[in-house]
């Protein structure tokens, strides 16, 4: 069973950074896609980005060219920085893993964190 522990959220000024960090309890070997979601009050659960086996990045427009995704296959961690943040990046962060290739397909990540919370304001 995969465990994934979220963590870095906080409250932060429209324009500013975060960096998340999403750690798994177990090997995440290669061949898992890593990816974080967000879901804000009253609004379904979104993809932000996905990182597949190779490292290779995918974004939501919302994000592209503000955020990164990353990954470390030797620390089992995932990250995710955020900049030029504004209030309709406010919301509940969380990071997700499936074995196989990447999708925003919520349904398909067998695996989730807790979330951790990411307040913009204007």
């Amino acid at each position: 069973q995969v465990q994934l522990v979220e963590s870095g959220g906080g409250s932060v000024q429209a324009g500013g950074s975060l960096r998340l960090s999403c750690a798994a309890s177990t090997y995440i070997n290669s061949r898992y896609c890593m990816a974080w979601f967000r879901q804000a009050p009253g609004k379904g659960r979104e993809g932000v980005a996905v990182v597949d086996s190779d490292g290779r990045p995918n974004y939501a427009d919302s994000v592209k060219g503000r955020f990164a995704i990353s990954r470390d296959h030797v620390k089992n961690t995932l990250d995710l920085q955020m900049n030029s943040l504004n209030p309709d990046d406010g919301a509940m962060y969380y990071c997700a893993a499936r074995l196989g290739r990447c999708t925003y397909d919520t349904g398909s990540f067998p695996y989730w964190g807790q979330g951790t919370q990411v307040t913009v304001s204007s």
